[in-house]
C-alpha cells in the first residue's frame, strides 16, 4: 500500500516524503478530532469492576 502511494505521487523524493508526511499527519489529526470520539463511548474502558478476588494477602478491597 505505501509503495502504491510514493508511486502515486508526483515530484522527486523531497515532494514525496513531505507530501507523505503531510498525509500522516492529517490521518492523526482526523482520528483524534472525529474517529476516537466518536468510538469512545462504545468502548467498555470505563466499567471496571474489582472484586478483591486477585488481591494480596492483607489487602483488603476499598
Amino acid at each position: 500500500m505505501y509503495a502504491a502511494l510514493w508511486r502515486a505521487l508526483p515530484g522527486r523524493r523531497g515532494a514525496k516524503l513531505a507530501t507523505m508526511i503531510l498525509l500522516f499527519l492529517i490521518v492523526v489529526a482526523v482520528l483524534f478530532t472525529w474517529v476516537f470520539p466518536a468510538v469512545a463511548p462504545l468502548l467498555p474502558f470505563d466499567q471496571v469492576t474489582i472484586d478483591g478476588a486477585w488481591a494480596p494477602k492483607g489487602v483488603s478491597g476499598v
